[in-house]
């Protein structure tokens, strides 16, 4: 096994800092013989099949390409759940997990019903409904390719979603909503990166993430949220909450547009990287 650990370090040299490869090595070996790294360790290369080879070799060609490990291996996992992942959803990301364990906090003992805007693979829906298991979760989605992700990832991890195709920028969202609510919570990490902020991020995420689910237009980055809070005031209960990933560059004109459409008890958190990423809101009982 050493040396296919080896060969892989030496085939992503150049492409990678020596520390990633080994980080690399050990996630495709470990995805290809669905076995852990300390088992491989013991065991030699004709251990591994022809096939499980030649998936080593497609995924590391796909690493030289630059295509994201989560693609190329098909899951991801986040807050202990293995979801499928592919390139019609965004890959699921810690912080994600801190705005999760916040709504966990907060609803924890009781049976709230939630909504998740912009559901994307269902990792934020589908770790509620893990977590809170009496709770109501309903998750929607502009995209049917991603829906049916989520819809997968439900049914793999035995979990009860409704899964609904909602734009919520139409006129016609708030109808679509209404018959499902109302709604105790309502949940979203909505695309808030700026077209301006582009060239600062990955090449592997702008070029292989859906930019539909990323980036906003630069004179009008808050249309997501503005959106959200005015249909809010239909969905909620008396007392609801919104809560929000954000962008961290935009946490005070996000807190603004709440405090403009008659939300209270606004409050804006840091992620676990130190960074304004979280900000929840509540409409008056």
């Amino acid at each position: 096994m050493t040396e296919t650990i080896a060969h892989i370090r030496q085939a992503l040299k150049g492409f990678y800092p020596d520390s990633e490869t080994a980080a690399l090595a050990r996630l495709i070996l470990e995805h290809v013989s669905r076995m852990p790294f300390h088992r491989l360790l013991l065991g030699k290369d004709k251990d591994l099949s022809s096939s499980q080879k030649r998936r080593i070799e497609e995924i590391v060609s796909g690493l030289r390409e630059r295509q994201p490990i989560q693609y190329l291996l098909g899951e991801e996992t986040f807050l202990g759940l293995t979801l499928k992942v592919t390139p019609d959803v965004l890959i699921p990301r810690p912080e994600t997990g801190d705005l999760v364990r916040l709504v966990h906090q907060e609803l924890s003992g009781q049976a709230p019903r939630v909504l998740d805007i912009g559901t994307g693979s269902g990792c934020v829906a589908l770790a509620l409904a893990h977590l809170l298991p009496q709770a109501h979760l309903t998750a929607i989605d502009i995209s049917e390719a991603a829906l049916r992700v989520a819809q997968e990832n439900a049914a793999r991890l035995q979990v009860r979603v409704h899964f609904e195709r909602v734009d919520i920028l139409a006129p016609e969202a708030l109808q679509a909503l209404l018959p499902l609510g109302p709604f105790d919570a309502i949940v979203s990490n909505p695309p808030y990166v700026r077209e301006q902020e582009r060239e600062e991020m990955d090449a592997n995420v702008v070029d292989h993430e859906p930019a539909i689910a990323l980036f906003v237009p630069d004179d009008d980055p808050l249309r997501f949220y503005r959106a959200i809070a005015r249909i809010g005031r239909s969905l909620l209960k008396p007392g609801g909450a919104l809560y929000f990933e954000i962008n961290s560059h935009l946490g005070a004109e996000t807190r603004a547009l709440l405090i403009q459409e008659n939300y209270t008890g606004i409050r804006l958190l840091h992620d676990q990287f130190g960074l304004e990423r979280i900000l929840t809101a509540r409409k008056d009982i």
